[in-house]
């Protein structure tokens, strides 16, 4: 998931002439136009965003979108709804887990909790040896000195020579009745390259190592702001990660430490959170939840030498970003997500579309990625149109009448389907759109 602003270069004089310029038929007054397919993406594909439509009840029925998903097993469900009973979703409750567990396991083989070499360990655990799948197994084999290829909820193969999956699944999750996820249509989709699994040698892994420090992990997800509603799945599975690795002996003959952060979606709070957890002894951030975020902090964190392991932040542009091999994630890279997406789509028959995005880093990039593979694909360029609004430093919405006025551009378009990507305050450009009287398809 991420935050700046830009200007859209329109193939026409105006987004209000878009239909006149489209390579499709002007629909404009056609009584046979269908309406629009509602799409969206990890940021708002989830039961706490439907939350957000009570006055509007079946508002969302029939949306469709993507976002990483792998079928979870029962026994890691179970686990984290006894974390937390009142758990609504699961949006990277697996990635938060396995971020917490690689973690650990390389802390263990490097015999150290020093980030500096923690971090030469992480690729490592993920390629370096005997397969395991579970907290006990591998910190067995680990504190034997064992080189260890880790294989967890999400993670089911090797990290790449940046630190980030190679390959991935994404789900096809859909809105029913009631505003809520019709978990029964999932769908699941892999995708990725196991040759960008990363060659290089591993560092051999230290035996029986100790430590005076302990392993402290400090949260650094959206607890406040515009992304507070996709913490409680990640929140559970971090803890879920903590309760075994301490269930089985700790790293480095100690217990490992949890310490509560919010990232409040918003690069200011973020960059404070981490000064705190630098001064508590953190050695492994675990978040944040925003692209725009990461890429804003990342730099606070260099400074102090701590690990940042985000199990959300999607952006392109942090895949080459300057990182002093600090950076990590177990959430893959929008360029899959924009093809996952963009298939979707396209099996809908879609010929004009339009993409509605917040100012974020996240929102931008996925609206190009997700127009080029459908471009790629044959639909025409000028019939891609994107409408970008302005979000604030916490991810809420600027001015809601700018909402308005980009709804009232869609409608003379007739789209054949409209994706919306943002975080919570997405939810404003949906009811914008019914407000406007836009046709919806359900």
């Amino acid at each position: 998931m991420r935050f700046s602003r830009a200007v859209i270069a329109a193939a026409c004089v105006s987004l209000l002439t878009l239909s006149a310029c489209s390579s499709g038929p002007d629909d404009s007054q056609n009584p046979a136009y269908e309406g629009a397919y509602l799409y969206g993406t990890d940021g708002n594909m989830a039961n706490e965003f439907g939350a957000e439509f009570k006055e509007q009840p079946g508002l969302l029925n029939g949306m469709k979108g993507t976002l990483p998903l792998i079928e979870l097993e029962d026994s890691f469900l179970q686990g984290i709804k006894r974390i937390n009973p009142a758990l609504k979703d699961r949006l990277y409750a697996g990635e938060a887990y396995d971020a917490v567990v690689i973690s650990a396991l390389a802390a263990q083989q490097a015999g150290s909790t020093d980030p500096a070499k923690i971090s030469k360990y992480i690729n490592a655990v993920t390629v370096g040896g005997t397969i395991c799948r579970s907290v006990k197994q591998c910190l067995t084999l680990a504190k034997s000195g064992k080189p260890i290829s880790y294989r967890g909820v999400t993670v089911r193969y090797g990290f790449s020579k940046v630190g980030e999956p190679a390959t991935t699944s994404y789900g096809t999750v859909h809105f029913g009745e009631g505003n809520a996820l019709d978990n029964g249509k999932t769908e699941y989709l892999g995708t990725g390259n196991e040759r960008d699994v990363t060659d290089q040698k591993p560092p051999s892994p230290v035996k029986n190592g100790t430590t005076d420090k302990p392993l402290t992990f400090g949260g650094l997800l959206p607890k406040t702001g515009a992304l507070a509603y996709t913490t409680p799945p990640m929140d559970a599975g971090a803890k879920l990660a903590i309760e075994e690795i301490n269930d089985a002996g700790g790293v480095l003959g100690k217990p490992v430490r949890w310490i509560e952060g919010d990232d409040g979606t918003s690069p200011v709070k973020a960059k404070a959170t981490i000064e705190s957890h630098h001064a508590a002894g953190v050695q492994v951030l675990i978040g944040p939840g925003a692209s725009g975020v990461a890429l804003a902090t990342l730099p606070e964190a260099i400074k102090y030498g701590m690990i940042m392991f985000s199990p959300c932040n999607t952006s392109p542009d942090l895949t080459g970003f300057e990182d002093s091999g600090l950076y990590f994630r177990t959430a893959p890279s929008d360029l899959l997500q924009a093809r996952a997406l963009a298939d979707v789509m396209l099996r809908d028959g879609l010929q004009r579309v339009a993409i509605v995005t917040h100012s974020d880093n996240y929102g931008k990039k996925l609206a190009e990625g997700v127009t080029k593979e459908l471009v790629k694909a044959g639909v025409s360029e000028v019939d891609v149109q994107t409408y970008i609004y302005e979000i604030t430093d916490d991810g809420s919405v600027k001015d809601q009448a700018e909402l308005a006025k980009i709804a009232n551009q869609i409608l003379p378009t007739n789209p054949d389907g409209v994706l919306v990507i943002g975080y919570s305050e997405s939810a404003g450009a949906i009811k914008a759109l019914a407000a406007a009287g836009a046709k919806i398809r359900h």
